[in-house]
């Protein structure tokens, strides 16, 4: 069994408490409280077990995630003091929510690059990888290499199998060190859509990070001048990264930015000849419907009550 929580546990955990407290008068009304907010508790975890025989529409599409993880993507300037790697977490998985069917692939880089999960089907573990990007500890971090995971993506698009290729290249753009973006430009070759999404300001903002293992507290990053650093979008950099793909270049300022290049993507692939097919496979199902009924149940049974009370 699994749970996919709808609302962060602890936050409900909060809610459901507040309500108990809220105790009633007459202890059959208080044990039918205490069930009530249990089943909605239950709910909200969003329960699931395993399934041998998942069906899922699977289309001919790789979609791969190139996500920047370096600590200037923890800078708190997205819509006024957001994080920028928060904001990456919510739009990637709205992106997933468009291409049903499609396969999913999540690279992440720094000064050092990972192929975090191969192409898969289930999303969840493609939230759940995405999830665990916090930057990289101060301790390891010496900047943004972008040509290493250009030149990563070079040979991992050529070997790639044959299928409608999309990227979203995600990143800031900002170098720390001397290094200038070199031309990749053999990349468009490879690529069928997508787009490179530019996360920041120009106005820049400050970066609270993990110094070790990420089980410490995250303290704001100071420069070579005992200054808070401030990490700024490098546009320049984006969009000649944009140019090398074949792709355009979206500065994300909202969810809705990138529509237009989805519902482009889209309609190339309706036009395009790859196929959709129907896959059985390991999966999980969702139980939680099964408290549903019990909490319906013993809703309809508190309105009757309070209804003959009034």
């Amino acid at each position: 069994m699994r749970i996919n929580p709808i609302i962060p546990v602890w936050i409900m955990a909060i809610i459901c408490v507040v309500f108990l407290i809220m105790k009633r008068k007459g202890i059959f009304n208080y044990i039918r409280q205490i069930l009530i907010i249990l089943l909605i508790f239950i709910i909200n975890l969003r329960p699931m077990i395993k399934n041998d025989d998942v069906q899922n529409v699977v289309i001919d599409v790789d979609v791969t995630f190139v996500i920047d993880n370096t600590i200037s993507m923890l800078a708190e300037d997205y819509n006024g003091d957001g994080r920028r790697i928060d904001a990456v977490k919510a739009d990637c998985q709205y992106i997933m929510e468009q291409f049903p069917g499609a396969s999913f692939s999540v690279i992440s880089f720094g000064n050092t690059m990972s192929r975090m999960l191969p192409f898969t089907i289930d999303t969840n573990i493609v939230i759940q990888a995405i999830e665990t990007l916090e930057g990289q500890p101060t301790l390891y971090a010496t900047g943004t290499s972008l040509n290493l995971i250009l030149d990563h993506m070079d040979a991992f698009l050529e070997s790639s199998r044959e299928s409608y290729k999309v990227v979203f290249f995600i990143s800031d753009g900002e170098i720390t060190n001397d290094e200038k973006v070199k031309a990749h430009s053999n990349l468009n070759q490879y690529v069928d859509g997508g787009a490179v999404l530019g996360y920041g300001t120009e106005e820049g903002g400050h970066m609270q990070a993990y110094s070790f293992t990420g089980i410490d507290v995250p303290e704001y990053v100071y420069d070579s001048n005992f200054d808070l650093a401030v990490s700024k979008i490098d546009e320049d950099n984006l969009e000649r990264i944009a140019k090398d793909f074949g792709v355009n270049y979206v500065h994300m300022t909202k969810q809705s930015a990138i529509d237009s290049q989805i519902a482009a993507i889209q309609k190339d692939i309706e036009e395009s000849s790859y196929e959709s097919d129907i896959e059985e496979s390991e999966g999980y199902t969702d139980i939680y419907y099964f408290f549903a009924i019990p909490l319906a149940v013993l809703l309809i049974i508190d309105f009757i009550y309070y209804r003959r009370k009034i």
